[in-house]
């Protein structure tokens, strides 16, 4: 019997499941929390609960992971240079100060507009390389003829031995600061993929497991570990990803819209026939504007374990995720007593980190640019959980409250607090954790809000419904605005929303909240088992998709039925006749689609590849297509048994 393993390390919690190759089911699940700053650690914990006889049979495995994400977003990426060849016309910041402008580039046909000045570049490399971990080169309309990317690269990867990456390499779509914005993150993240991969093989080999290794993308597919490794920015998002694939595979339901409550945010997402929905723009991921394709997603700062709070009798949820306080009281000794006895001097001083029931932990991160307010505060806090009133202690005064959000915001300091996961452990609905803790901080938010313990939680409770419904209907009706939506939602007029499609819904304890979404909306609410670990099933379950775009143009449009050109991510080519260029465009289209979709393990009698052909013929013209774009996409599913 053979058995393929699924893991998936998301913000709060890292998921691992295995599934029987032979029916496809799964036979065992486990969540570990997610380990900062080192995830591994997490995964070998997920790992750890899983029953060794399963282990020891897998023959694939396959990740999803936040990691290319957070490290995006925390800034703590390698140090990477980035060349511009051509007129870029870059007036936008660029995402780091080893910039070099230098001469080269083609036109919108893949001509050479300006020879490529590759001595100012392997200067500037010389100068650099010390200072940086790789390369990123976008060159003007490399999408149309890769010349100068190829020949840049193959130069610094001589002069340096470090990773360069090209713009063609990760997008033919045109836009040529995004495209440069795409392999700089790329390139900054390949040393981290690298440890992080390198992490998992030793330690799945450690077990005596010989598998086979898959990641998914943030657009639903999986790829092999070779091209992970090469295309780290393509796990960006890979999480909501999983998520969607999950819910799809576990619900049994080829069209759906998923809602996906995990520990720091919402997500709401779409797939129709199988195929998940991307965005018509590229990612965007810490303020950076990308030219990766990722599905298209609602996000809102609200989950299970965002910060709930008080001040001036009105109850908050989010947008900060804390360490939930029934979790804090397992893991940490005397916390419940600390809690219970906790109080604020004023209710003046209240704000979202001054509250009776918020306390603050060290990470394990290291501090990086402090000032000295940060310094000093930082310097009080250490592993046991301390008060505010604790930190006005120890510093002798009250510290100013931006401090402690630069430290949280830094990942030097973890917050615990109340949370949606304590209320539904008050409610009775999910008990994971120590209930006494959970009570214990209701109880004092509840007597500030004028309220008994059980209207506090369910008011709560409400408050999550109330967002998922919102997230749902504002991803659903892009475009009109939210506050007509947030009215409909809430009950302000005498109808609701009816969604015709199920909406399935996954996390931990979403089961809690399936009635009471009902409230809200109008529609088919499906939990499925195994809806706690959905993201790892959808790290195993998902599709190996490829798409491609080829396009052919006349090479002048003076003689519009002589020459053609096709530019496909191999570079140009030119043919005499538009029947040559297309004839060309389909084989190679395939070619490449097929050879990406075997390096992904699948057999090639297992790969479905469909061909689009777009061409632009105005009125009255009787040439050839002024234009013929080919999306070439191929679909098959990972041999489970094989």
């Amino acid at each position: 019997m053979q058995y393929s393993l699924g893991i998936d390390a998301g913000g709060t919690y890292t998921d691992a499941v295995i599934v029987r190759d032979s029916d496809r089911k799964i036979v065992d699940s486990n969540k570990a929390l997610t380990t900062y700053p080192q995830t591994i650690t997490g995964i070998e914990n997920a790992i750890d609960g899983l029953d060794p006889v399963y282990l020891k049979d897998v023959k694939l495995v396959s990740v999803s992971t936040t990691l290319a994400t957070n490290t995006v977003l925390e800034g703590t990426g390698a140090p990477v240079a980035l060349i511009l060849v051509g007129e870029h016309g870059v007036e936008r910041e660029l995402p780091t100060k080893h910039v070099l402008f230098a001469e080269g580039g083609h036109d919108h046909n893949g001509e050479e507009t300006v020879p490529l000045n590759i001595e100012a570049i392997q200067e500037f490399a010389q100068r650099v390389k010390g200072d940086v971990a790789a390369f990123a080169v976008s060159s003007h309309f490399s999408i149309r003829n890769p010349e100068h990317e190829l020949r840049v690269k193959e130069s610094l990867e001589h002069l340096t031995g470090l990773p360069v990456v090209c713009g063609h390499e990760l997008s033919q779509d045109i836009g040529a600061y995004e495209r440069a914005v795409t392999a700089f993150l790329n390139a900054q993240l390949i040393p981290i993929a690298n440890h992080f991969i390198e992490s998992i093989i030793e330690d799945i080999k450690k077990r005596g497991v010989e598998a086979r290794m898959l990641m998914l993308k943030c657009d639903g597919s999986v790829v092999g570990i070779k091209a992970a490794l090469e295309k780290p920015i393509e796990s960006i998002f890979s999480g909501p990803a999983a998520s969607l694939v999950g819910a799809s595979y576990l619900s049994g339901l080829d069209t759906c819209f998923v809602i996906d409550v995990g520990g720091t945010s919402t997500d709401v997402s779409y797939i129709s026939e199988g195929i998940p929905e991307l965005t018509n723009s590229g990612a965007i991921v810490g303020g950076w504007q990308t030219r990766v394709r990722a599905i298209r997603m609602e996000t809102s700062a609200m989950g299970g374990d965002s910060h709930v709070w008080t001040r001036d009798e009105k109850v908050f949820v989010g947008p900060r995720r804390v360490v939930p306080l029934c979790l804090a009281s397992v893991k940490y000794p005397g916390f419940l007593e600390k809690l219970k006895y906790n109080i604020i001097r004023s209710r003046k001083l209240m704000d979202e980190n001054v509250q009776s029931t918020k306390f603050f932990v060290r990470t394990g991160y290291e501090p990086i640019d402090l000032n000295k307010y940060e310094e000093q505060v930082l310097s009080v806090i250490d592993d046991e959980p301390l008060s505010f009133n604790d930190i006005c202690t120890r510093l002798n005064r009250t510290p100013y409250p931006l401090v402690l959000d630069t430290l949280i915001r830094k990942r030097l300091v973890q917050a615990i607090g109340f949370t949606p996961t304590d209320a539904l452990h008050v409610l009775g609905e999910y008990t994971q954790w120590d209930v006494e803790a959970a009570i214990a901080g209701a109880e004092k938010l509840a007597r500030l809000s004028h309220m008994g313990k059980s209207e506090f939680c369910d008011l709560v409770k409400e408050k999550v419904a109330n967002n998922m419904a919102f997230d749902l209907m504002s991803f659903i009706l892009p475009g009109i605005p939210e506050e007509g939506v947030q009215k409909i939602v809430s009950g302000k007029f005498a109808t609701k929303f009816k969604v015709d499609i199920p909406v399935v819904l996954l996390g931990g304890p979403v089961k809690a909240y399936a009635s009471e979404l009902g409230k809200f909306i109008d529609a088919k609410v499906v939990v499925p088992e195994f809806a706690d670990v959905g993201n790892a099933a959808g790290a195993l379950f998902g599709k190996g998709i490829n798409r491609m775009e080829i396009l052919i143009k006349p090479a002048s449009l003076i003689s519009p039925d002589e020459d053609f050109l096709v530019f496909s991510p191999l570079g140009r080519e030119s043919f005499e006749t538009h029947a040559q260029a297309l004839e060309y465009a389909r084989n190679t289209g395939r070619e490449l689609v097929l050879e990406h979709m075997l390096e992904c393990g699948l057999r090639a009698d297992h790969v479905e590849i469909n061909i689009k052909e777009k061409s632009v013929v105005p009125e009255g013209w009787t040439h050839a297509p002024m234009e013929t774009k080919l999306i070439i996409t191929g679909v098959g599913s990972p041999r489970l048994d094989a």
